[in-house]
């Protein structure tokens, strides 16, 4: 039997409950990006210009502390879903407790700032595990539309976050730094109430426990009487409802996600640079500043850059309207506002960026790169995914680890000509370029592949879980990430930043081809989960 919700397909053949998910966790994405692009350059700019002047080290070490803790709290947050709230009262917790932390860092006193760190460590624990295992109750728990769900799911990921990094990163560092913390909370805000009133249309998916009556859901399925077609699209599948799996294959799956959950730490160590260390280099040691015929093609370029992705999201939205503005009506006028206020604030910034004579590309811009990437290059990887060449898990996880490693040797080749302990240069913005679309290239082989391999080698009564300890994995790679970036100055004026690079071109190449060598392994203990 299958689930109804999946067979119903409401939007480019997925359920529309899946791009409600998409747009809430946009808007998450969008406030968490677009204040970690300002963090490291809030911290490390001179007093004078607004910021409280660390050193790098310093800076990079809270980074550190930041990032991991923030992806150590959904191992907590996924157990008191699975235990006690359910996933949708997790999701709305989550984004209530995001939106003060941002509120809360708009005032940049040391006491809310610090204040508004921990409520979006705490947010972000509750939130982000339990909208990843939404998604995959959307599906039968073997469906070959996960992976190009969650493919879809990722795009929401980075249009937000692609959204985010222009818009606060153009404003905080531009206007002021409060602007830019708090516009990221304005997002989160308008994001949740969307969710809150949009839920209705995952009917019984993700309801807490105690509402949710498992075995009543089963009889409903087996009625003679067939349900009404909204209350066919709420009946979970049964292999949700109970799982009957050996436990021997149980166990094998759950170390196959052990496996690749540790192997991700390897990718996330080195991706994470790009908020660190590749911020630092974009800041101090990349040309940014562009006149005449530069300035004006940079300027046309960041308009397409800016018009067309949010052209896209703007077409899916007015798709999602079409198929749900009876059943949600509040949801979608929450999330319409949200891209009235988006439109307009991308509109002023492109209008004050061809009044300037001028051109010095914001620090964060780059970081828009990566997301951008993602937007452009998900549906050919989402397709590949679907097609007869679709790869093991574990060949995924290699070739993206092997591409990441390429990326930094762009990196470490562009700065080769960069002095030994040079605290500025001004290479060419040519290498981050490259850099960002390779780093992209291994995320999309890894990354939302990885969410849909958890969900469908976790049992059931687990997914939260399973969920929050790969995002734990995540945990220690941001926290390696920051603390490793941290000796950027130490091994550039011991060696150069060429060799700071090439550390994290080792690094992921070695452990890709590691986990390619251990496909057969891993293939046999997934018990026929592909």
């Amino acid at each position: 039997m299958t689930n109804n919700s999946t067979n119903r397909t409401e939007l480019f053949g997925h359920p529309s409950g899946l791009f409600i998910l998409f747009f809430t966790e946009m808007w998450e994405r969008f406030s968490y990006y677009g204040m970690r692009a300002l963090l490291v350059l809030f911290l490390v700019t001179d007093m004078a210009e607004g910021g409280w002047g660390w050193p790098r080290e310093e800076a990079l070490k809270l980074y550190a502390t930041y990032t991991g803790l923030v992806y150590v709290s959904p191992i907590f947050g996924g157990i008191l879903a699975d235990k006690v709230l359910g996933f949708r009262k997790a999701v709305l917790l989550g984004a209530f407790l995001m939106t003060c932390g941002h509120a809360s860092m708009a005032f940049e006193t040391e006491f809310f700032f610090y204040a508004g760190l921990g409520l979006l460590i705490l947010g972000n624990g509750a939130f982000k595990p339990n909208i990843s295992s939404i998604v995959g109750k959307l599906y039968p728990q073997n469906s070959e539309k996960k992976d190009s769900a969650y493919t879809i799911f990722y795009m929401g990921i980075n249009a937000g976050a692609f959204l985010g990094i222009l818009l606060c990163g153009y404003i905080g560092e531009k206007v002021g730094w409060s602007y830019g913390f708090g516009l990221a909370g304005i997002f989160m805000f308008l994001g949740m109430l969307q969710f809150y009133f949009g839920q209705s249309v995952f009917g019984k998916i993700g309801l807490s426990p105690k509402d949710s009556n498992m075995d009543q859901l089963k009889e409903n399925v087996l009625e003679d009487h067939p349900p009404s077609n909204v209350e066919r699209d709420n009946i979970p599948d049964p292999e949700d409802v109970e799982d009957d799996t050996p436990a021997h294959v149980e166990r094998d799956r759950l170390i196959v996600i052990g496996i690749l959950s540790f192997f991700t730490i390897f990718f996330w160590m080195a991706f994470e640079q790009a908020g660190g260390s590749m911020t630092i280099f974009a800041k101090d040691y990349t040309d940014r500043m562009l006149e005449g015929s530069a300035a004006m093609t940079f300027k046309w370029a960041n308009t397409l850059l800016t018009i067309a992705p949010l052209g896209i999201v703007t077409w899916v939205l007015a798709r999602l309207f079409i198929q749900t503005y009876k059943r949600i009506p509040i949801s979608n006028i929450f999330l319409g506002s949200s891209f009235v206020i988006i439109w307009g604030a991308a509109l002023w910034m492109l209008n004050a960026e061809f009044s300037a004579e001028a051109s010095e590309v914001p620090a964060s811009w780059y970081g828009i790169l990566n997301s951008f990437f993602i937007i452009s290059l998900a549906p050919l990887f989402s397709r590949i995914w679907e097609s007869k060449i679709n790869p093991p898990a574990s060949v995924k996880f290699g070739l993206g680890l092997i591409l990441l490693g390429l990326g930094f040797g762009v990196l470490a080749y562009g700065g080769i000509a960069i002095p030994k302990g040079a605290q500025t240069a001004s290479v060419s913005m040519v290498w981050l370029i490259l850099a960002y679309l390779l780093h992209t290239m291994g995320e999309l082989c890894l990354s939302p592949v990885g969410l849909s391999y958890v969900s469908k080698l976790a049992p059931a009564r687990l997914v939260g879980l399973m969920f929050g300890v790969w995002f734990a994995a995540t945990a220690v790679a941001n926290y390696l990430a920051g603390w490793t970036g941290s000796y950027i100055d130490h091994i550039a004026e011991t060696y150069s930043l060429s060799v700071f690079f090439l550390i994290y071109t080792a690094v992921p190449i070695g452990a890709g081809l590691v986990v390619i060598l251990l496909t057969p392994i891993l293939k046999k203990m997934m018990h026929g989960i592909h």
